[in-house]
């Protein structure tokens, strides 16, 4: 049994625009409509980065920055787990057209952004942390994989930890074949639920996760609200959206989440 405390909660969708205004919809209060999420350009990088910044690198840095706000504590403070399926597939495709073009030439740049932790270095770089810091793919089972490294890390390291999942769409052909069709992302700062979290504001929730194996029942993690339910195929890291709608109700449930050849179970707990 892992158990960790949730101190701060991020979300950026469509229809999702950040925590505060996504409350109302996450708890059924409002009814959710599709609109598009445009992550603002990351105040926290030095000028030359931010304009280098991608759109994944923009949709992480906007919601880490959010969740660790909220968790009351300095940016650079908490231990990082960046969670991305596809990682940056902009990036990747124009180092494969380059590599087709007669001339093969690569630019730096392009390689620079092209490793899957660059998000989370942009990250590191922005808030100036030298903390550690760890960066996760499992295809569709990537958030699932990374809430557990996150919350297995946080207790047994008995320190703060900010995880971030996030995915964007890749241009075609490459969407045609690894089909993600919008831009999503979540983060949670989570703390050791048996030490003292400090500065840090009261917990908003506590998480106890345990492995098992099995696979999860199909749609037994899906979200409650209907329309929310509908974008959990569409992006990797909408398979958080459970977990948000338990946190932003300040409810509790269960629910288990597929990884590998197994599954996680989540009780989440006001």
């Amino acid at each position: 049994m892992i158990r960790v405390n949730v101190l701060g909660v991020s979300v950026l969708g469509p229809g999702l625009p950040g925590w505060v205004d996504s409350v109302p919809i996450l708890t059924g209060v409002q009814d959710w409509t599709y609109a598009e999420a445009i992550p603002p350009p990351p105040a926290l990088l030095p000028a030359n980065e931010r304009r280098r910044a991608g759109l994944l690198i923009r949709l992480a840095m906007a919601v880490a920055e959010e969740a660790v706000a909220m968790a009351g504590i300095p940016l650079n403070v908490p231990r990082g787990v960046f969670a991305c399926s596809n990682g940056d597939g902009v990036v990747l495709d124009a180092i494969l057209r380059s590599m087709a073009a007669p001339e093969g030439q690569i630019s730096p740049t392009l390689f620079h952004n092209s490793v899957h932790n660059a998000v989370a270095a942009n990250w590191m770089i922005g808030v100036g942390s030298m903390r550690p810091a760890t960066s996760i793919g499992m295809h569709d089972d990537t958030f699932a994989a990374g809430l557990l490294k996150a919350a297995a890390e946080a207790a047994h390291e008995g320190e703060m930890l900010l995880f971030c999942t996030y995915d964007a769409p890749m241009p075609e052909p490459l969407n045609a074949k690894r089909v993600t069709a919008f831009p999503f992302a979540v983060a949670l700062v989570m703390a050791p639920a048996d030490v003292p979290s400090g500065e840090a504001r009261p917990p908003l929730a506590r998480l106890t996760l345990r492995y098992a194996g099995g696979r999860s029942e199909p749609e037994a993690w899906f979200p409650k609200m209907p329309g929310p339910r509908s974008l959990v195929t569409g992006n990797p890291a909408a398979r958080g959206l459970r977990l948000l709608e338990a946190i932003a109700s300040g409810s509790a449930d269960r629910f288990a989440l597929p990884l590998a050849g197994g599954r996680v179970e989540v009780e989440v707990t006001p």
